[in-house]
């Protein structure tokens, strides 16, 4: 799974320390009540050491009730869809759910270079229009994380789940 971290305050000089703005606090609380919903808890979870990144994890995981420990990976963050597959590459064999956690452009840019285009239509086309703050983008895998490359995942669902708030 995919997910764009929720609304952020808006910039400043430090854009690692940005934290969420209320909206975004009350749209990450709807990430993990939508992926407890859906059930789908993670076995890992991999997150970019920005704060925004961070809070969205922290909240989501809180509404989703038991979730794992995230790991923090600075490569997220890099943002580029190479780094992102270097991630997803170090996930160990035995994982079977796994989230990245990060920022646009990449994680838009992943979940294309990912879609095998057989997935999802309505999933595909609303993920085409724009991957906002908050999506999720969820992957039917078909090989070894080591061996993931550019259409390799199914689309099986794309959400914007929303909290309400400022």
């Amino acid at each position: 799974m995919l997910i764009r971290h929720a609304k952020a305050e808006a910039g400043g000089a430090d854009d690692a320390a940005r934290s969420l703005a209320p909206r975004g606090r009350a749209d990450a609380g709807a990430i993990g009540r939508w992926l407890a919903a859906e059930r789908l808890g993670p076995e890992r979870v991999v997150v970019s050491p920005a704060r925004r990144a961070r809070q969205t994890w922290d909240l989501a995981a809180a509404d989703l009730g038991t979730a794992a420990e995230p790991v923090i990976d600075g490569r997220i963050y890099d943002n580029t869809v190479e780094d992102l597959l270097a991630v997803v590459g170090d996930a160990p064999a035995d994982i079977a759910t796994l989230i990245l956690v990060g920022h646009n452009p990449s994680m838009a840019e992943l979940a294309f270079t990912l879609d095998d285009g057989s997935g999802d239509q309505a999933a595909r086309t609303e993920m085409a229009r724009n991957y906002p703050t908050s999506a999720i983008a969820v992957f039917a895998i078909g090989a070894e994380w080591t061996a993931l490359r550019g259409g390799a995942g199914r689309l099986v669902r794309f959400a914007v789940p929303r909290g309400g708030g400022g």
